[in-house]
């Protein structure tokens, strides 16, 4: 094993021994490659008075050479701030705006020891950087049978892990029970270790949970880590913050878990993609708490290098410019307002679909599944299967829908005007009775 990589797992063990417990082969083996061309290039950058021959970059009169065809595209942008590497972890100054954000929308997280966010190239690819830190092949994954189906690819088909999966809502509530009930077959089983991923508001169905629910998901999980299991658990906040109704849980899960028992290692995963409604521009983030340490302790900087060394290894660094744009948009003092105003909006629409839903003779096509938040809702087909529904939908009617599986249509009202809300449904609705007719 690489001298830095056993130097981060001693620094890891003295601080938290059962994080090192989580990490996964591939987790133990990583670091940043500190004393390499990275950090030369770095003391030349403090030094090198005379020259810096150092990094693979071409400047001319001290600043990064540029075509005028690529910078008349970005007016009022340094080419230094659009063109030039980031930082494998990010650029710090967004990294701490990030942090900031995250404080200020969930207020519970003050004084708790989380990490300085890592800038990812979307959530994505967050995602597979905690799959490669945790998930060894065989490890078990618990997440909702309602999911995005890229966790299966990502933890699953790229990593090995065994899946289980729990019925997700109960009526028009998350569904505790079941997920109690996941725990403790997992406990019965014998296992030292397992991953929890669960995400809020859900893709596909646009539930988030209650304050309640939030701390009932907190216990039942500090009652497997007291039996002595450590417990990984990914909160997936890519559709953060777009809340529509009084009795959703404001603040993330991830402030109930963060610091909660030693065995529990949290991970925040969440983007500037829907929060800041720069969904090409690939900016994710990555936090992550472990319970028993305290702020500042080098166990946060050493798992935080190991982050750094997968970014580096796999796409070097993240864009630059997107960086920059965003990083810009969060520092911007109408930043929050500006984003408020797009909640509104959607959740304008989401009222609308609810209103369009009350309609009674819509009752013989399909159930609604809950939703309170985020850009989905989902319809339980009734008689036909969704995906022939979606088909026919589409090349007859000229309408776009998602077919999860043989029941479930998933229909985004983000991406769908108001006045276009009622159409949609009818549409939706004539096709389906083309199909049972």
């Amino acid at each position: 094993m690489n001298p830095l990589a056993e130097e981060l797992n001693r620094t890891i063990q003295a601080s938290s021994p059962y994080l090192f417990e989580m990490l996964s082969a591939e987790g133990k083996r990583f670091y940043y490659p500190s004393k390499g061309i990275l950090s030369q290039s770095a003391e030349a950058k403090q030094h090198a008075h005379a020259h810096n021959a150092t990094i693979g970059v071409a400047l001319r009169d001290g600043k990064a050479m540029y075509l005028p065809s690529v910078m008349d595209q970005l007016p009022g942008i340094d080419p230094d701030e659009a063109l030039l590497y980031a930082p494998s972890y990010g650029d710090l100054e967004l990294r701490k705006a990030w942090q900031t954000v995250t404080l200020h929308d969930n207020p519970d997280l003050a004084g708790k020891a989380v990490s300085l966010p890592v800038v990812t190239g979307g959530l994505s690819h967050g995602l597979s950087l905690i799959a490669d830190l945790v998930v060894d092949e065989g490890d078990l994954l618990l997440y909702p049978d309602k999911n995005w189906g890229n966790y299966a690819l990502n933890f699953v088909q790229r990593k090995g892990a065994q899946p289980k999966l729990f019925p997700f809502l109960d009526g028009d509530h998350f569904n505790t029970n079941a997920f109690r009930q996941a725990l403790a077959e997992i406990v019965a089983s014998g296992r030292k270790k397992f991953v929890t991923l669960l995400n809020f508001p859900n893709n596909p169905t646009g539930y988030s949970p209650t304050e309640q629910e939030c701390q009932d998901i907190a216990d039942a999980l500090k009652e497997v880590a007291d039996q002595g299991i450590n417990v990984v658990v990914i909160v997936d906040d890519a559709y953060y913050g777009l809340f529509f109704d009084a009795a959703v849980a404001r603040q993330s899960l991830f402030t109930k878990l963060a610091g909660l028992h030693p065995r529990i290692l949290a991970f925040k995963a969440d983007a500037a993609t829907k929060e800041v409604y720069v969904w090409g521009l690939r900016v994710g983030f990555v936090a992550f708490s472990i319970g028993g340490v305290k702020p500042g302790d080098p166990v946060f900087q050493a798992l935080t290098d190991k982050m750094g060394g997968l970014v580096r290894a796999v796409v070097s660094n993240c864009s630059q410019l997107s960086q920059h744009v965003v990083a810009k948009a969060l520092e911007n003092p109408a930043f929050y307002a500006e984003r408020a105003a797009n909640v509104e909006l959607i959740g304008k629409r989401a009222a609308k679909v609810k209103e369009v839903l009350s309609n009674p003779k819509y009752a013989e096509a399909w159930e609604v599944y809950p939703f309170n938040s985020g850009y989905f809702m989902c319809l339980k087909i009734k008689k036909v299967s969704a995906f022939d529904l979606r088909v026919h939908l589409l090349q007859k009617y000229g309408t776009g829908t998602i077919a999860i599986n043989d029941t479930d249509l998933r229909i985004a009202f983000s991406s769908v005007e108001i006045e276009q809300i009622p159409d949609l449904y009818e549409l939706t609705f004539q096709a389906w009775k083309d199909l049972v007719s």
